[in-house]
């Protein structure tokens, strides 16, 4: 009876040990396993964290590209400015459109005709007659020559008077009248006095009778020999006129 159960007990043994060996494998099997599995868990982490780095690094480069961008942009779009009044014109246009304005007014109110008389513009003589109609004689040229003018004597700083009211029409200097104030005095007449210094009147303002144009200058070339004088031209309709007929006596 007792030799008949060694053998089982025997093979009792090498079940368990079977049984232990297969447990042990099992173990060694699954421990080896969760290994790998924790490796291959670990590396994908890892790659997934690089990944997730790459993706920064390359994201904030375009981030900043971007945001360098709209702030360049938004330097280079120039602000909006209110919107500035329209500039006023300069002083010297709007006096002059104020002077033209002034002549044109004053060249409709100002009135002279045939009965109007004028005031002698120095006090002197009369040495060389107006005449268009013969010719007289020039003492420095030494020729005979019509002369659209009177030629009235006077001394050098004498003050030269406007003969009635008028606008100034132009300034001007020639080598034959020198510095030679235009009066425009209305109704196509215009009174011109030349061989004048020191103008004290501008073109556009309004003179009146006895106003003061210019003094006598010293005689221009053409007039040497006949001495310090007033050059004393009249027109109507742009036509010379003798200025005596209408001169006061």
């Amino acid at each position: 009876m007792n030799k008949k159960q060694r053998p089982s007990q025997k093979k009792k043994g090498a079940a368990v040990a079977a049984v232990v060996c297969f447990v042990a494998a099992i173990a060694l099997v699954g421990t080896y396993t969760f290994n790998d599995y924790k490796r291959t868990q670990e590396k994908e982490q890892l790659a997934l964290a690089e990944e997730e780095d790459d993706t920064k690094d390359k994201k904030e480069p375009a981030e900043e590209a971007n945001n360098l961008v709209i702030n360049n942009k938004e330097k280079t779009e120039p602000e909006e400015k209110p919107e500035e009044p329209a500039e006023e014109e300069p002083a010297e246009q709007t006096q002059n459109s104020t002077d033209v304005q002034q002549t044109e007014g004053n060249s409709r109110a100002i009135t002279f005709n045939e009965s109007s008389r004028l005031l002698w513009p120095v006090n002197g003589t009369i040495i060389m007659s107006y005449s268009m109609d013969k010719t007289v004689y020039f003492q420095t040229l030494d020729q005979y020559k019509y002369n659209p003018a009177v030629v009235i004597s006077g001394a050098e700083g004498d003050q030269v008077l406007c003969g009635t009211t008028g606008v100034v029409k132009s300034i001007d200097v020639t080598a034959e009248t020198g510095t030679t104030v235009n009066v425009d005095i209305g109704n196509g007449y215009e009174l011109f006095y030349g061989q004048l210094k020191e103008v004290p009147v501008k073109v556009g303002d309004l003179v009146e009778a006895k106003s003061v144009l210019g003094y006598v200058s010293q005689p221009t070339k053409y007039y040497s020999v006949e001495g310090s004088n007033v050059y004393f031209e009249m027109r109507k309709d742009g036509q010379p006129i003798n200025p005596v007929e209408y001169l006061e006596e």
